[in-house]
């Protein structure tokens, strides 16, 4: 089979930003903004620009100029297992380091700006420090914020995740680690990091799968020599990049005082749009795939129970499937149909503003899900679930499964619904955002997923 490379155009670079006019800033503040420095949003490992969407709305709802805010889409997000060794579907530190070097050009080159401020969650803190240090960064950034980055590595090993660039040991990061200082001057740094509730910067390696393991790193793992640390307690490893007190430290940070608001100001009818991204082999890419019919309904918010059609596409090219103007008050289920995927359908509370970075992603099926009628999965993409903390993640009122004790860990709790259930209404809950879906099929080959927003 061949490999697809990606063909980065202008507006895939683009993709993801507000860049396109999808978005509305609040009246009358666009002006207060309009001079600030853009700011580039980068995803981490895995993960899409569709995770930016609710802070781009925290931006927005305290007046920030909608056209100034940029979320890339890298091709390849999951990393290699070795960083110097090719691996289809994979990218290299060093892919990403260009991506993002030829993105901030094109980020630039649309405002007018002389720098950007990076703000980066995870992985995404990687390709913007190799940007900066060995990409020729230090002269288009005026700011850089790492949330939750393993800058010292999950672990430092010469015996497990050899060659990862997430080992504290690897050619990678000491290169970037070393000298008296670890950040590079002309740049302001910040990095925002978990007390102890960050999955990926334990003592202890069992969330690597080995427990009882050291790793050589600690909660202070993010954290940077030369750079501001904060510390944001009890928040897991997503959390610290998208959770309304990360944006109040970023915001605080590049805007030198604290926003009018971390809520988010409701837009009476907000324009959506976005494109499915493809999985091949079983690796999430954000490919655009081409002839997706994508169909969204509004739905019973107590049931899941289809209202009305209200809009549907075959995607082209670039994969976009939009624009579609919803409201703000209803709720709605996407549902994605390839030849290669199952059917998916995924459920939506309310979106309170516009964006055009609501990406799509095909579900699968294991072979456990087969065997039930209905698997419907609460999927969290901007953090975990943490029973120790009292979340409340929930199918019908009754506990997730797979969501164990401890530190926050799992971002995703499937029910699986015995064969020979009848289609029904589920109520899925975490916390305070509760999404009602319907339990299609699996003998359909469909699957189903109440995707969070926060």
């Amino acid at each position: 089979m061949s490999i697809r490379q990606p063909v980065i155009t202008r507006r895939h670079f683009l993709a993801g930003s507000a860049a396109l006019g999808f978005s509305t800033a609040l009246p009358g503040c666009a002006a207060r903004f309009g001079q600030a420095a853009p700011i580039v949003f980068v995803h981490g490992n895995g993960d899409t620009a569709a995770l930016w969407h609710t802070t781009f709305w925290r931006w927005e709802s305290n007046g920030f100029d909608t056209d100034r805010l940029f979320a890339i889409d890298f091709p390849y997000p999951l990393a290699r297992n070795v960083d110097a060794t090719y691996q289809a579907y994979r990218s290299s530190s060093a892919d990403q380091r260009e991506q993002l070097a030829a993105f901030v050009a094109e980020a630039k080159r649309r405002t007018g700006a002389p720098k950007v401020v990076l703000v980066g969650s995870s992985r995404g803190g990687n390709a913007i420090r190799n940007y900066i240090k060995n990409g020729g960064g230090a002269a288009h950034v005026s700011h850089a914020v790492l949330c939750g980055t393993p800058n010292h590595g999950v672990l430092v090993s010469d015996k497990a995740l050899v060659g990862s660039e997430f080992n504290g040991a690897s050619p990678f990061l000491r290169q970037l680690n070393e000298g008296p200082t670890e950040v590079v001057p002309g740049v302001a740094w910040m990095t925002t990091r978990s007390d102890n509730a960050d999955k990926f910067a334990q003592a202890d390696g069992a969330a690597l799968g080995m427990p009882g393991q050291p790793t050589g790193v600690t909660a202070e793992g993010p954290a940077l020599k030369g750079a501001k640390d904060v510390v944001l307690a009890g928040l897991d490893h997503r959390e610290v990049a998208f959770h309304p007190k990360a944006f109040a430290a970023v915001w605080e940070f590049v805007m030198g005082g604290a926003p009018a608001t971390t809520g988010i100001s409701s837009e009476s009818s907000p324009l959506l749009n976005g494109k499915v991204n493809d999985m091949v082999r079983g690796a999430g890419t954000n490919l655009p795939v081409a002839g997706a019919v994508v169909e969204v309904y509004e739905t019973d918010p107590k049931t899941g129970v289809r209202r009305a059609l209200v809009h549907k596409q075959t995607t082209g090219e670039d994969g976009y499937w939009g624009p579609f103007r919803g409201s703000s008050r209803a709720t709605y289920e996407f549902v994605i149909s390839t030849p290669d995927h199952p059917t998916t359908h995924i459920y939506r509370s309310p979106f309170a503003r516009s964006s055009q970075i609501v990406h799509l992603r095909p579900g699968v099926l294991t072979d456990k899900d087969k065997a039930a009628a209905s698997s419907v999965t609460i999927s969290r993409p901007r953090g975990y679930f943490g029973a120790a903390r009292g979340d409340i993640v929930t199918f019908d009122g009754q506990p997730g499964p797979g969501i164990p004790p401890g530190i926050p860990v799992n971002s995703t709790s499937t029910l699986l619904l015995p064969a020979g259930t009848a289609q029904r209404s589920v109520t899925c809950r975490f916390n305070d955002e509760v999404i009602a879906v319907q339990s299609w099929p699996v003998a359909d080959n469909r699957v189903v997923i109440a995707e969070l927003h926060y």
